[in-house]
């Protein structure tokens, strides 16, 4: 009977572990995870190997260093934290190596026949002598050439793979850095280790500026004050801002760094200097931009201007008739008002179109359609497939997200640009609120000079995730036609999810009461802690709302969060519903943490335009092939597979970020607010999520946690230049405002 080390249990103790690899029963080429059958010194029987290994063949030699564990689904096993991996150095082990696999065209037979007739000199033949691979039977010129190029890659691999984990990198690391760097990995590092921190997901600046330390770079040395500053700056942008104030961004960069602010100083006044970061002031105080950015502000307000001081290429003749004409198409009177704004759009190259729930963007937008000439090209667009889809619902028209209509490519940009534009006379986009300053940069750069722009968006709603607040800056601005809804019309007035959403956008606290035996479509529930919260919109997705509204727990209701983190967060409260709502049962996945099965409720978390599934697309996973190791998801009506190592596509969205729903909409929005959701209980936050509602809302709120949200914090201000750059570009009077009211 085998037996482990000491005990068939676990061990605390780290130990190390050595055998010959016999074969890979699992690698996941992303991440590097590894589970492996390794012929171990000192035991009778192959033990099984799992960890992040990174690149390890069979007939190797590994010396792993790790713990003893008990697997509830696998058994006993060794889970390795580092390893080093060597040459097999036996002829067994060298026909495993060289049947593994990693050389096309030699299997396991024609391993048997290398080293049938080299022995355990084969390795050096294949070094030294590769003339002498044409020696065995089956081997022709291209086979040997093959074999010969597939063995130096992999002498480079381990090459890199040795150099990096010299320098104190994990395999997974090292693996991820040969993957992004190739051949040039060893090169590229030792130039410049902080290029790790801006092109590697998994690899901060920590672990860069260690790496950094460990080949000599000089700790107050201006390659590392250099990359700190960037890194700050960088660490800006994902809050969204487009630059830092040079005081805040050298205060940063020396607390990341630990050295005094003053040799920071000189660091931060050369980079300004060479133009590799731009100094510009923003709101009377002096910002650092990465260029790009700054680029993208001077384009984005250039952009705008030309249209806002041009008429429309194609005059609309007697906007008055045509006005009338709209009205009868949609059905319904427009307000004077929304007259006024019409005619203002009609006559306009650039207008924007903005007011919250119940003002009546959509009917604006369908009469500016209906009041068009027919012979017109108009495009409409939105940034998320969601809010495309509900674009084109609402308007009968076909509607694209942004990133179609550009041609999006994943890691080469945009198929439309200056050089190839869009074709049409006219572009709407709705949810402008959630473009960013890049995004906007690349549209103005496809869209035709001669075609004419409407831009339709919420501005209280949150801003983009992305650097900069455009609807807003532009807005402000005061250099571009506006049309401002505000007034509510009676029927949205009826709606307590309208004047709720009113209330808090302008820092009032909502009408809490409890409606009598009429059903409302808002209701506030009290919350003593996160705990309580918690198990409040557990009982309520699972049980209260279903039974009271008669709504599909899983397709109609969806909750959403300040944030990911704590108790009250949509990372814990998707593992409660989801073993609440589909509990396991049938066959599995598991990728990173995350368990899949049939039934779950999922969110495409990227654009993916093969399968043409777009980030923020809501699926039920339909089913899981254990074997082929895919997963099935519908997304309205149409089925998608992904290997596992597409997963990362995914994410459970029993519960997802208020962020995340942006441009969305769903029956019942379920909102928890509790004082560990900390600085992301802001005013825009709730009123985004609220809006996100169609026919219920229901708020569980500590009290503390509401009231803070609503009325204790202004909604945070970001470092963006683009309403001053607008302001600096105009050339004549200020637009005034058209107000849309009823």
């Amino acid at each position: 009977m085998q037996s482990s080390p000491s005990t068939d249990r676990p061990s605390e103790a780290e130990e190390t572990l050595a055998g010959l690899v016999e074969r890979i029963v699992f690698r996941n080429a992303e991440n590097g995870f590894s589970v492996l059958r390794v012929k171990a010194e000192g035991r009778r029987e192959p033990v099984t190997v799992v960890g992040a290994i990174g690149q390890v063949q069979p007939g190797e030699f590994l010396r792993a260093i790790g713990r003893w564990q008990t697997d509830p689904s696998f058994g006993f096993q060794f889970r390795a934290e580092s390893l080093t991996a060597l040459p097999p150095s036996t002829a067994e082990g060298m026909e495993a190596y060289l049947g593994s696999g990693m050389i096309k065209g030699i299997g396991p037979a024609m391993a048997r026949k290398l080293v049938a007739a080299f022995g355990n000199r084969v390795f050096d033949v294949i070094e030294k002598t590769p003339h002498r691979l044409r020696e065995v039977e089956g081997v022709g010129r291209g086979l040997a050439q093959r074999i010969v190029d597939a063995w130096r890659d992999q002498r480079a691999v381990r090459d890199i793979m040795v150099f990096l984990h010299g320098h104190g990198l994990s395999p997974l690391r090292a693996a991820r850095i040969h993957e992004a760097y190739g051949k040039q990995a060893i090169e590229v590092v030792t130039a410049d280790p902080y290029r790790l921190a801006r092109d590697i997901r998994g690899i901060g600046f920590q672990a860069a500026d260690e790496l950094a330390a460990r080949l000599g770079l000089e700790r107050d040395g201006a390659p590392r004050l250099r990359a700190g500053l960037v890194h700050s700056l960088t660490e800006a942008l994902d809050s969204g801002h487009c630059a830092l104030p040079r005081d805040a961004l050298v205060a940063h960069a020396a607390a990341l760094l630990g050295v005094p602010e003053e040799r920071i100083e000189p660091v931060l006044a050369l980079e300004v200097e060479k133009g590799r970061l731009i100094a510009a002031p923003i709101r009377g105080t002096m910002c650092v931009y990465m260029p790009a950015l700054a680029e993208a502000e001077a384009e984005v307000a250039a952009g705008l201007i030309a249209r806002a001081e041009s008429a429309p290429a194609v005059p609309v003749p007697d906007p008055e008739r045509r006005i009338e004409a709209a009205e009868l198409e949609i059905g319904h009177a427009l307000a004077p008002g929304q007259k006024d704004a019409l005619a203002l759009a009609l006559g306009a190259r650039l207008v924007v179109i903005t007011g919250g729930p119940g003002t009546g963007k959509t009917t604006l937008v369908n009469a500016l359609l209906a009041a068009l000439p027919d012979e017109l090209d108009v495009k409409l667009a939105a940034p998320t497939g969601r809010a495309a889809r509900r674009l084109a619902e609402s308007t009968g028209s076909e509607a694209r997200t942004l990133h179609r209509l550009l041609e999006a490519d994943p890691g080469r940009g945009f198929g439309r640009g200056l050089e190839r534009p869009i074709v049409g006379d006219l572009l709407v986009v709705d949810e402008v609120s959630m473009v960013d300053i890049p995004l906007m940069q690349a549209l103005l750069r496809a869209l035709p000079d001669e075609a004419s722009l409407v831009l339709v968006g919420d501005v209280d709603q949150l801003p983009s995730i992305g650097p900069g607040q455009v609807l807003k800056d532009i807005i402000d601005s005061g250099v571009c036609p506006v049309v401002r809804l505000t007034e509510i019309f009676r029927q949205a007035a009826e709606s307590r999810i309208v004047t709720s959403a009113h209330s808090i956008n302008q820092g009032r606290r909502p009408d809490l009461s409890r409606p009598d035996d009429v059903l409302s479509d808002f209701y506030a529930i009290r919350a003593e802690d996160p705990d309580d919260a918690a198990a409040k919109v557990l009982e309520l997705v699972a049980e209260r709302i279903p039974a009271r509204f008669g709504v599909d727990p899983l397709r109609d209701i969806q909750v959403l969060c300040p944030t990911n983190k704590g108790r009250a967060g949509a990372r814990a409260l998707n593992g409660e519903l989801q073993a609440a709502l589909n509990p396991p049962r049938g066959p599995r996945l598991e990728r990173q943490g995350v368990v899949y099965a049939a039934g779950d409720k999922v969110m495409q978390t990227v654009n993916d335009y093969d399968r043409e599934v777009n980030n923020g697309d809501l699926g039920i996973v339909t089913r899981i092939d254990p074997a082929e190791r895919t997963l099935t998801a519908e997304f309205d009506g149409r089925s998608q597979t992904y290997p596992y190592d597409g997963l990362d596509a995914l994410a459970p969205a029993y519960a997802v970020t208020v962020h995340k729903a942006q441009g969305s909409e769903y029956p019942v929005v379920i909102l928890p607010l509790v004082m560990q959701h900390g600085r992301m209980l802001r005013r825009n936050l709730v009123y985004t999520a609220i809006t996100r509602a169609r026919r219920l809302v229901v708020l569980v709120a500590e009290p503390r946690a509401l009231e803070l949200a609503v009325t204790g914090r202004p909604n945070p201000e970001r470092w963006s230049g683009l309403r001053e750059r607008l302001q600096a570009t105009a050339t004549r009077a200020v637009v005034p405002d058209s107000r849309g009211e009823t």
